[in-house]
């Protein structure tokens, strides 16, 4: 682990376990802002709204708080956490605790920590209350920069970091012939707008660029009625409060591997839910989890609004051979529309054929 990340990782750890005597919304002292404004790479982070995401923890998703926390602690020098480099395309930084049961996501721009912090929040745990099968992958914590510093300023380290559940827990404790049995797969509607691929035949930008912008699953989910129900139901009640908060660009993170009948694999802690521990498919070849990620794209936030124009400035200069809104671009009802499609393009039911 590098100088930069070993520096946000204590000041994450440090976040986590700072005791409840010492509460992070009580007034710093000039020395401690001016300490807090010249740091680079550590910076004083706090958790944000603690209160909100341990009740969420304990009283919704049933989260232990002791093994939370303990999650965070290891007896290895480099600490509790395990840095795990850029698994994405945002540029944010990913760490995972030592048990990896937990992940956490810097969010490194400034629109999203803000549409997810003062806008999408309340929603969020207002509709996990009333639905805990909810697939929206359960964030756990959000960290945060209280106090300014010159390393937001520079961009050398991220303000914010959200903690939340891993769906690949449990794959660690596999055999390695195992482990490079599971399958990931982050999907989105590929029938979109993506300039690295469209323009100029995808001419304009390297392979390895390309190859990251889009998965495509390549079989079907098979899977008996009640759980394809189950999966349609609560992605459609999931994304109807993305909507309402006018999000798009998000993903459905969709896990597979071998089912070997008397194998125990560790699911996720808390709160049982079916598509998250593991649903068996109807043929008894696979086992599949599957989380709602990446909701943190704003359609009305300043960037997306300034990408909107300059693809309808390309489209009507393409003169009708144009190639249609970006993901990040179109209206988020549109892009609830056919993200549902594409889940339902994908998961059909064995019995029936159905899809």
């Amino acid at each position: 682990m590098g100088r930069r990340q070993q520096s946000i990782s204590r000041s994450i750890l440090n976040a986590i376990f700072r005791a409840p005597e010492h509460p992070s919304n009580k007034p710093p002292t000039l020395l401690a802002r001016i300490i807090a404004f010249f740091s680079l790479f550590q910076l004083a982070l706090a958790r944000y709204k603690p209160e909100l995401f341990k009740k969420l923890r304990n009283e919704v998703w049933e989260i232990d708080e002791d093994e939370y926390t303990e999650s965070f602690r290891s007896e290895k020098k480099s600490g509790g956490l395990v840095s795990v480099g850029d698994l994405g395309y945002s540029g944010s930084t990913f760490f995972t605790t030592a048990n990896s049961k937990y992940l956490l996501k810097s969010l490194p721009r400034a629109f999203e920590q803000n549409f997810f912090r003062d806008r999408l929040l309340a929603p969020y745990a207002a509709h996990i209350a009333t639905l805990p099968s909810s697939l929206l992958v359960r964030i756990t914590d959000l960290l945060h920069a209280p106090l300014p510093a010159l390393g937001i300023v520079l961009g050398t380290t991220p303000s914010h970091h959200i903690v939340m559940e891993n769906i690949l827990y449990g794959k660690s404790s596999c055999s390695e012939q195992r482990q490079q049995d599971w399958e990931t797969y982050d999907l989105k509607p590929s029938d979109y707008f993506f300039p690295e691929r469209d323009i100029a035949g995808g001419r304009l930008a390297p392979e390895s660029v390309k190859e990251r912008l889009i998965d495509t699953f390549p079989d079907k989910v098979r899977v008996g009625v009640d759980e394809k129900e189950a999966l349609v139901y609560t992605l459609t009640q999931d994304t109807k409060i993305l909507q309402e908060a006018n999000a798009v660009d998000y993903s459905l993170f969709l896990v597979r591997y071998p089912y070997l009948e008397g194998e125990e694999v560790a699911h996720p802690p808390g709160r049982v839910s079916a598509w998250r521990n593991g649903v068996v498919s109807q043929d008894g070849k696979w086992v599949y989890r599957a989380v709602l990620l990446d909701f943190f794209w704003s359609k009305d936030a300043l960037q997306p609004m300034v990408l909107t124009g300059l693809v309808n400035s390309w489209n009507f200069f393409q003169r009708g051979k144009g190639n249609g809104p970006m993901s990040i671009t179109t209206t988020a009802g549109e892009y609830r529309e056919r993200f549902l499609r594409m889940v339902g393009e994908i998961v059909e039911t064995a019995d029936t054929g159905e899809v």
